[in-house]
């Protein structure tokens, strides 16, 4: 036993959802009744459902007690328990990974099924964006790619934009370079994932995909473009991760694309924008935080803009906007330079995240 007294403790989605419950039911009376509690939700899909013998397993006990509404009990399921919403009313804050998945939190189905649990805790709910680590993802600094660049200077991005065709048999012919990287699962828009390759093709571009599938069917189905695209010199699909990859991809891409249907923070965009990858995004959650469209943001300067976003979840908006990316890249090359650059300058850091963070502490310690 350290013996230690932590001020706070912070809690992360469904698997942690059950210690605020036993530190104010249990072990408040066993000499950490001063310990707070921050409680941040990354994903409201996976929420973690038990029935009763969760309780005698913890020591929790009190079926009756636990079982009510106001508790542990699952909104829909009068016969379950939800360690997520049990996260939620025994924490003295609760924040998820952005400002806007909070908002979507609260207002939509996004929640799924918490949104009246987060209404009636509202006073201590917000969301808070993720950051990157800066010390990995620094492309002045990269050991994985070809050559070092910043935001000064990007010329840099010429030699990985080589050795990334080099490396992948794709043709160097100075195409513009879109990518995808990620889970390729539902929530990740693999529909449009799929329609943005063909559509880069159609337009003259090379598309790099990078990603592994979260079930089966999907697996399947990019094995069998996998095959189908094998020889085309504009092209390739990898599936599975590599860490050296993704960063090379990252250093060498003009164009990435994250067409989530939901999306709590997303880092790949922030990432894409720290190597001069210009981002061409769904609308929703951090990607909102994170990404300001070139063309018609009415809230940030034209020098603070950085990328390209879009709303609905069909072929033709993912279209309208990287269709827009496309044209400026190969009609307005230095617009198409300068706005990697404008996306470059932006920090999401963990600097001002872990400012917040500490804010609250201090604030939920008080």
């Amino acid at each position: 036993m350290s013996n230690k007294r932590p001020d706070i403790i912070h809690c992360h989605d469904w698997q942690t959802g059950l210690i605020p419950v036993m530190l104010y039911e249990m072990y408040a009376w066993h000499g950490m009744e001063r310990q707070r509690v921050c409680y941040t939700i990354h994903n409201f899909k996976h929420q973690g459902i038990a029935g009763a013998n969760v309780l005698w397993a913890t020591g929790l006990n009190r079926e009756s007690y636990y079982f009510q509404y106001d508790r542990l009990r699952d909104n829909f399921n009068p016969l379950a328990l939800n360690y997520m919403k049990g996260g939620i009313v025994y924490s003295n804050h609760v924040n998820t990974v952005s400002p806007h998945h909070a908002w979507e939190a609260r207002y939509s189905g996004i929640s799924y099924g918490l949104g009246h649990t987060l209404e009636i805790h509202n006073d201590k709910f917000g969301g808070i964006l993720n950051g990157i680590e800066y010390g990995v993802w620094n492309p002045e600094t990269d050991h994985y790619i070809a050559a070092n660049y910043s935001k000064n200077d990007i010329s840099g991005k010429a030699k990985n934009k080589k050795a990334l065709r080099e490396r992948l048999l794709l043709d160097d012919d100075g195409k513009p370079i879109v990518t995808f990287i990620g889970r390729l699962d539902d929530q990740k828009g693999v529909h449009l994932v799929h329609h943005a390759m063909y559509y880069t093709l159609g337009r003259g571009g090379q598309f790099v995909l990078l990603g592994s599938a979260t079930e089966q069917g999907i697996n399947d189905w990019f094995w069998h473009e996998k095959c189908h695209l094998n020889d085309n010199p504009d092209c390739h699909i990898e599936l599975g991760f590599n860490e050296e990859l993704a960063h090379l991809i990252y250093a060498a891409a003009d164009i990435i694309v994250v067409p989530s249907n939901y999306e709590p923070c997303g880092l790949t965009q922030t990432i894409g924008l720290r190597y001069g990858a210009v981002p061409v995004v769904r609308g929703v959650g951090g990607l909102v935080n994170t990404v300001f469209d070139r063309d018609y943001d009415t809230t940030h300067a034209p020098e603070e803009r950085n990328g390209y976003v879009f709303y609905e979840t069909d072929n033709n908006a993912l279209e309208s906007a990287l269709d827009r990316a496309l044209g400026l890249w190969s009609v307005y090359p230095k617009e198409f330079q300068k706005l990697a650059m404008q996306g470059m300058a932006c920090d999401y850091s963990w600097k001002k995240p872990a400012e917040q963070y500490v804010g609250i502490y201090e604030h939920i310690r008080a």
